[in-house]
């Protein structure tokens, strides 16, 4: 295992053990992240994220393999299973990640997953009729912005 697959490793170990101070740790002070959901962050929003995600997320459960990381860049696959706390619906989440990797930490993060069978599992019947659309998927958008935004804004 080279150092960068070693540092997307630790960060999904990490992950697993709810360790949001361990991997907000790996990303650079530069670093930005976007997903389906959540888009264009920079290194202290995508810090919270991981942070609101994981405190919210009780029952928050992943699993990650197929590590493969170059000089410069690197890939992985993790699935997460959790509880989508609107809804009370089960979800799992498979999910492919792209890094770019650069001193040792991570300066770019991009989660790939299909936005569709996403909102079929955390939205039920809403999810399905409407999980396709565009208005749906902004809707998710500005309120995961929102929810982002006031947990960060929140007094610790």
């Amino acid at each position: 295992m080279n150092t960068n697959e070693a540092l997307i490793n630790h960060f999904y170990t990490c992950f697993q053990r709810k360790d949001v101070k361990g991997m907000q740790d790996c990303y650079a002070d530069k670093a930005v992240f976007s997903d389906p959901v959540f888009q264009n962050l920079n290194a202290p929003e995508v810090r919270s994220m991981w942070a609101m995600l994981l405190a919210s997320g009780k029952d928050m459960r992943i699993e990650f393999k197929n590590i493969i990381a170059g000089q410069q860049d690197g890939t992985a696959e993790w699935d997460a299973y959790y509880t989508f706390s609107s809804t009370g619906n089960k979800v799992l989440n498979k999910i492919k990640a792209t890094f770019v990797l650069e001193n040792g930490k991570i300066i770019a993060h991009q989660d790939h997953f299909d936005f569709y069978t996403w909102a079929k599992q955390a939205l039920g019947l809403t999810g399905l009729l409407l999980g396709w659309t565009s208005f749906l998927k902004n809707k998710i958008r500005t309120k995961a912005r929102k929810n982002l935004d006031n947990y960060m804004n929140k007094p610790r």
